[in-house]
């Protein structure tokens, strides 16, 4: 008989039964993690696992059964042995890890911190009114290094106190004031060390996301995809619209550099002659040689072809960039527009 064997033979009954339970556990869902469960009481663990219900599973067993249960599925899933140390727990889950480890850490709640144990951050006594009557528990404040005093008739703290610091020891003074004031400064839940999902191991770093920094991110990169299909002027369904609209400013434009007659730019046409118009006689010293309704005319204060021009290209554009521009002065090129005016007639109508 092989060594295999007799070991095989010595397993109790009831050790093979597990792991083939934990094995057929595994097996059903997607994503299998490896939790932390030290320092949870036995009541918030129940908590914890019925607020899992119906979404997750939590299985509890010896590290050694466990082991050899994802061993035994195999599949990837016997890389999550490694993270087989102290108080653990399988989670099982059909939903993804990102949503999984989100859901470990919504569930995880405020809990008071005893004697000897490590702090997980820093650990501060808020400035305020304590609400106790004055007493030897002032003494008690500025012992563990609180800034308090004895004013108004109660015990007050007058500015934030850093009582321990991340990673210290709480000591028995400290447990002891922090209890009296009701501070809990650490949070109890399942801590996620890792998950296989997919043939992929995921580790809580991984796994933390900023969901509004994220959702940010991909407003941001629609925004530019947007961006770039303007400019290129490459046609979707979601970019057709901005581009019609900014062909149709830039034929706006052209048909009136050109002077194009067309109904769409007769008011146009007409309020850039009328600018050049009254811009023309306003240089002109000698008002009896003008027309009477002539006279007595000022500059204008812009070109209001120009004006309503480049409000078309803005609207057009719909805030994108657009590469032709108005030349609100055409008195040069008369002649220039003339020629190419019976080929662009028959664009405009």
């Amino acid at each position: 008989m092989s060594a295999e064997e007799r070991t095989t033979d010595t397993i109790p009954q009831w050790k093979q039964e597990e792991v083939e339970e934990l094995a057929e556990l595994l097996e059903a869902y997607d994503s299998v993690g490896v939790v932390s469960v030290t320092g949870i009481p036995s009541r918030q663990l129940q908590d914890m696992r019925r607020g899992l219900h119906g979404s997750a599973v939590l299985r509890m067993s010896r590290n050694t059964l466990l082991e050899r249960a994802l061993e035994e599925v195999d599949d990837g899933l016997e890389d999550l042995t490694e993270h087989l140390s102290g108080e653990v727990g399988l989670v099982a889950t059909n939903d993804n890890p990102f949503g999984l480890y989100q859901q470990l850490e919504d569930s995880k709640t405020p809990a008071p911190i005893n004697a000897g144990e490590v702090a997980p951050n820093d650990i501060v006594i808020p400035e305020g009114d304590t609400g106790i009557d004055p007493g030897p528990f002032v003494g008690e404040l500025q012992t563990i290094g609180a800034n308090a005093r004895i004013q108004e008739g109660s015990i007050q703290v007058l500015e934030d106190s850093v009582v321990v610091e991340e990673g210290d020891t709480v000591s028995d003074d400290v447990s002891n004031v922090l209890s009296e004031l009701g501070i809990e400064p650490k949070e109890v839940g399942l801590d996620l060390r890792a998950v296989f999902s997919e043939g992929v191991l995921f580790t809580p770093e991984e796994l933390e996301l900023d969901v509004e920094q994220y959702r940010a991110d991909i407003q941001s990169a629609a925004a530019s995809a947007r961006n770039l299909s303007v400019n290129a002027e490459y046609p979707t369904a979601q970019t057709a619209p901005t581009l019609l609209r900014k062909a149709t400013g830039e034929a706006k434009s052209l048909g009136l550099q050109a002077a194009i007659e067309s109904p769409d730019l007769a008011e146009d046409l007409v309020s850039k002659a009328d600018a050049q118009v009254r811009a023309l006689a306003a240089q002109i010293d000698d008002e009896e040689a003008l027309p009477e309704e002539l006279q007595d005319v000022e500059a204008p204060a812009a070109d209001a072809a120009a004006e309503s021009q480049e409000a078309d290209e803005d609207e057009s554009s719909d805030d994108q960039p657009t590469d032709s521009e108005a030349d609100a002065d055409d008195s040069d090129d008369d002649d220039d527009g003339d020629a190419g005016a019976e080929g662009l007639g028959e664009m405009f109508g």
